[in-house]
């Protein structure tokens, strides 16, 4: 879903799926960040600064890709967690949720925003680039998060 908030200055995307994982299992393979290659097959490595705790700076580097940097914005066990990457004047913030879905599954939910100058010519350009594997690398995390 591509949504624009006024002037368009707000590029977002988000996609959610639903498993019978439970919150817990998810969450442990979200903290667990240098093993996100288990489960994202786009990514050559990680590393994290510290805990995943709001302030940790997490460099992922994506298969034949440059690294990315992250840092954590937000946690909430169980529950939530924001990262936010910072280039060429824009700003990507990814959120990761965990909520009730349909007859007690945990829906799954990932969005990106992308806001700054600039986000209403790039952010089409790099959004669906950043994007594109979500559907895969959710419903990866869901199975191995499932045992």
């Amino acid at each position: 879903m591509k949504v624009w908030v006024g002037r368009p200055l707000m590029w977002t995307y988000e996609h959610s799926v639903e498993s019978d994982a439970t919150r817990e299992a998810i969450w442990d393979l979200w903290a667990d960040v240098e093993n996100w290659g288990a489960w994202n097959a786009d990514i050559a490595s990680t590393r994290i600064s510290g805990p995943f705790e709001p302030g940790a700076e997490i460099v992922m580097t994506p298969a034949a890709d440059d690294p990315v940097h992250l840092l954590v914005a937000e946690t909430t066990v169980n529950e939530l967690f924001v990262d936010e990457a910072r280039f060429d004047g824009l700003h990507l913030r990814t959120m990761h949720r965990l909520s009730q879905g349909e007859e007690l599954r945990t829906r799954v939910t990932y969005r990106m925003e992308i806001t700054g100058p600039g986000a209403d010519e790039l952010g089409p350009q790099i959004g669906p680039v950043v994007t594109a594997d979500w559907p895969e690398t959710m419903a990866a995390l869901v199975k191995l998060a499932q045992g």
